[in-house]
């Protein structure tokens, strides 16, 4: 067991790495097995040698982004723990990101980690990007965002944001209503960042003259885009014939955000994605960039981070075996009376 003291130039930043109640100290503790205190303007850690030493580092870095105005949270806490156990803690600067968007309620939006911060990169640089990652890494809403900004800073003219019209395993069978009616709950992860980033009276006037169009994929055929910012969420849902089909809209000034989740396919077995052939043929393409973004990446509730690593053991071990279909059966038509 050793005592490391570590010299703190402002005890705000201790307070707000520490977090309310000392909840973001609790985690530094339990995961890495020391105890930390604060006494006399220092902290102390103490316990093994190994554990002492990342503590020190991850708190270090922890202050680092609480002196550059970074609010630090639980999910925050556990990112810089995984940096610092990879060797990584020379890149905790590089996660105080600039804000991309300011929603209606005056929260900034920025990148909370290094995946992310590619991402977020990838998209200001380049003309069409692609963002592959599982569930909660926020390819939909820091895409959302780049497009909110885009607009207000009246580099694009439109937002238009599409998404195939599949069922995740589930046969709703017909709508009712008109059409937007129809689209609505295969749009609806849309709306929610919308409304989040414009508020629900901005939007609705956005709409009402044609700046936002949120519309099903099949819509786009025949259109060119010029001066857009056109999001396809969902795209592992697209077949290979309407990825192309989308790729191919795009005009002067636009610039396009492919999102989509190669593990969670709905289309049928003998379909293949579109997603994942885009990935190979526009692999290697100037102005287009592929950001690949892990669990490590993911900034919902923690749990979601563990089963997507237990679905990914699980998936290397247990590959899945194609399915074997059927023929259909021929029927004879009766003869008629």
């Amino acid at each position: 067991m050793i005592e490391k003291t570590m010299e703190v130039e402002r005890m705000e930043h201790v307070i707000s790495v520490f977090g309310s109640f000392d909840q973001n100290l609790r985690i530094i503790e339990s995961e890495l097995g020391v105890k930390v205190l604060d006494r006399d303007d220092k902290i102390h850690i103490c316990g093994e040698a190994e554990d002492v030493m990342l503590a020190e580092k991850a708190i270090s870095g922890l202050l680092t982004l609480a002196a550059k105005g970074e609010n630090i949270d639980a999910q925050n806490v556990r990112y810089i723990l995984k940096l610092v156990s990879e060797g990584k803690e020379t890149k905790i600067n590089e996660l105080a990101g600039d804000v991309i968007c300011i929603t209606a309620k005056g929260k900034p939006i920025k990148p909370k980690t290094l995946g992310q911060k590619n991402y977020c990169e990838a998209i200001a640089e380049n003309t069409i990007t692609l963002g592959i990652g599982p569930a909660g890494t926020g390819k939909t809403y820091l895409a959302v965002a780049a497009a909110v900004a885009a607009f207000r800073a009246e580099e694009v003219n439109r937002i238009i944001l599409t998404r195939p019209a599949v069922e995740a395993g589930e046969r709703l069978g017909f709508l009712p209503g008109d059409l937007q009616s129809k689209v609505d709950p295969y749009l609806r992860p849309l709306y929610d960042a919308l409304f989040d980033m414009l508020g629900a009276d901005t939007y609705q006037k956005y709409l009402e003259r044609g700046n936002i169009e949120v519309a099903p994929l099949a819509y786009m055929r025949g259109r060119t885009l010029d001066d857009s910012f056109i999001i396809l969420d969902e795209a592992q849902n697209t077949s290979r014939e309407q990825m192309k089909m989308f790729l191919t809209r795009i005009g002067f000034g636009s610039k396009v955000v492919i999102t989509g989740d190669v593990t969670q396919i709905d289309l049928p077995e003998d379909k293949v994605s579109g997603l994942k052939v885009a990935m190979k043929v526009l692999d290697g393409i100037d102005d287009i960039a592929i950001c690949q973004l892990t669990g490590a990446d993911v900034v919902r509730h923690q749990l979601v981070q563990k089963i997507i690593e237990a679905y990914e053991v699980y998936d290397k071990k247990h590959p899945t075996e194609p399915v074997k279909r059927q023929p259909a059966k021929k029927y004879k038509r009766a003869p008629l009376a």
